[in-house]
Order: C-alpha cells, then sequence, then structure tokens
C-alpha cells in the first residue's frame, strides 16, 4: 500500500491505478473501526483498486468541539488498511489540503438545514468543501459512505449533483448501511470517548429508537412517540438530546404521520461530553 501526503504523487499513483480499472475512494478521519472497514470490502467488490483518505477535517469542526481529542491513529490505521489490501492511502496534511491563503467554501442549503445543520453551524460546510477537494483530488470512479452519517451522505449527492461532479457521479455515491455492535450501538469513532459506564447507558438509543418506530407503526403519533424516545434517553442516562425528528429519508424536510415520504428517524444525544447520532427507517427492513 503506497502512503501519501502531497497532491502531485497522489495524482501519478492515482492514474497508474486507473490503468487497472475503476478507482473507489473511501473518505475517513481515521479512528478506523469494523464500520469502516465495512466500506473498504464494499469498495473492493465494485472497484479495480481502493483509495482511503485519512483527513481530520478542521474545517468541519466548531470552537466548542472536540477536534484537539479527536483519535488520531494513522500507524494502526494503515495497519488495518494494509490487511485489508487497499491500494493507496490519501493522508495530507492540513497544510497540503487548505494551502496560506486558501479562501473557499461550499454551502448546500436544504439537506443540510437542521438536525445537525442546527446543533453544528458551519459543520456541513466544512463536509462539503473537503469532500469537494478529496473529489477532486482523487478524482475516483465512486466513493462509499456510511449511512451512519445519513444528513452528511444527502449534503454530498446534493454538492456532487449541483455542481455536475462526475468523478464521481452522483449516482456513483454509495451508501452503506451502518454497522452496530451486538447490542445495537451504531459504530462510532467517539465511541472510544465513552467510558465502561458509559459504553453500557449508550445502548439504550438504538433501543428507544426501536420502541418509538415500533410506536408510530401501531399508530402513535409522531410527536408523542418523539417525547417518549427523549425521556427514555434522558431516563437512561443521557445528558441532553440535541434532536429526535422523523424526516424524509431523501429531502430531509420533516414529516407528520401520514404524510407523503419515506420516513425515517433521526436522533442525536450526548453521553457525558460525547455526543452520539443514528438514524433508522421507520419502514419494515
Amino acid at each position: 500500500m503506497q502512503t501519501l501526503t502531497q497532491l502531485d504523487p497522489l495524482r501519478n499513483a492515482i492514474a497508474a491505478l486507473r490503468s487497472r480499472g475503476p478507482v473507489a475512494l473511501v473518505p475517513t478521519m481515521g479512528a478506523l473501526h469494523e464500520g469502516h472497514l465495512t466500506l473498504v470490502r464494499e469498495a473492493r467488490r465494485h472497484a479495480a483498486s481502493v483509495a482511503v483518505s485519512i483527513f481530520v477535517n478542521p474545517r468541519q469542526f466548531g470552537p466548542n468541539e472536540d477536534l484537539a481529542r479527536y483519535p488520531r491513529q494513522l500507524a494502526a490505521d494503515s495497519a488495518l488498511l494494509e490487511r485489508e489490501g487497499v491500494e493507496l492511502l490519501w493522508a495530507p496534511t492540513v497544510e497540503a489540503m487548505y494551502p496560506d491563503g486558501y479562501a473557499t467554501s461550499i454551502s448546500v442549503s436544504g439537506v443540510s438545514d437542521g438536525l445537525c445543520g442546527a446543533a453544528r453551524p458551519g459543520h456541513f460546510d466544512g463536509v462539503a468543501t473537503v469532500v469537494c477537494k478529496l473529489f477532486n483530488q482523487v478524482a475516483p470512479d465512486m466513493a462509499f459512505f456510511g449511512e451512519k452519517d445519513w444528513q452528511q451522505l444527502a449534503v454530498i449527492r446534493r454538492m456532487a449533483r449541483d455542481l455536475d461532479l462526475q468523478a464521481p457521479r452522483v449516482s456513483a455515491i454509495h451508501g452503506v448501511a451502518t454497522v452496530r455492535e451486538a447490542d445495537g450501538l451504531a459504530l462510532s469513532s467517539r465511541n472510544a470517548f465513552l467510558d465502561p459506564a458509559q459504553r453500557a447507558q449508550a445502548a439504550c438509543l438504538p433501543r428507544a429508537m426501536r420502541v418509538a418506530i415500533a410506536a408510530v407503526r401501531q399508530g402513535s403519533s409522531h410527536q408523542a412517540a418523539l417525547r417518549a424516545l427523549t425521556e427514555q434517553l434522558l431516563h437512561g442516562g443521557f445528558a441532553a438530546v440535541d434532536y429526535a425528528e422523523i424526516r424524509d429519508a431523501d429531502s430531509l424536510v420533516p414529516l407528520e404521520a401520514g404524510e407523503a415520504g419515506t420516513p425515517r428517524l433521526f436522533v442525536a444525544a450526548r453521553i457525558g461530553t460525547t455526543r452520539l447520532i443514528d438514524n433508522m427507517p421507520l419502514a419494515e427492513d
């Protein structure tokens, strides 16, 4: 596996890989876990070569967020990717990604409004900007993202569609189902911040979501199900619930019971100093 940190060598390496067939990109911020490796394996099913990027993007962290303590473990991550047969690791420095004088930002309205967009102002501008840059740098034939970050995936797809990106086309931006622990908690690099007691309490999140979904299926109003979900989380050890909403899976507009659309439950909640997010469809899998 090649590990590159500068743009010109990256482009030469990608050109060599493309001569062998399609190239897939899996963008990450590192601290890799089984969820990321699932993306790599899915990419391998579709492409001749897989490139993974690791870049902790400062532009998607707010001033009071966890940029400084976000886990960075490049050597361990590299070893995992090597075992998965990844051909190329793109690990640019902040200076390589945002050179002196950098002045451009991408903002995607609509799908970035509400949910994490409201709770983390400017976050999705940082996401859209860095992903567009990664797409331009690697020029992949396809890219793979986890559905745990559903709103992020919607923002990236809208950005690619609106900017007429060709590498990859929006149709080649793939979402991969959330990978979960045995107790249902969605895998996340931020789970490492939980102490053992918090980790046990965190399993309340997927349980409460499933209870709320079952209530809606049985005829409960959205408002009643979401109130009960919030109470269950607060009683279960969570310090706060940033949001608990049912929105259309495609447009991300809020949905009331009976409205047309594909309803999906979105939740963000805090346990200790750690913020966890999750989402699930209301329809039967």
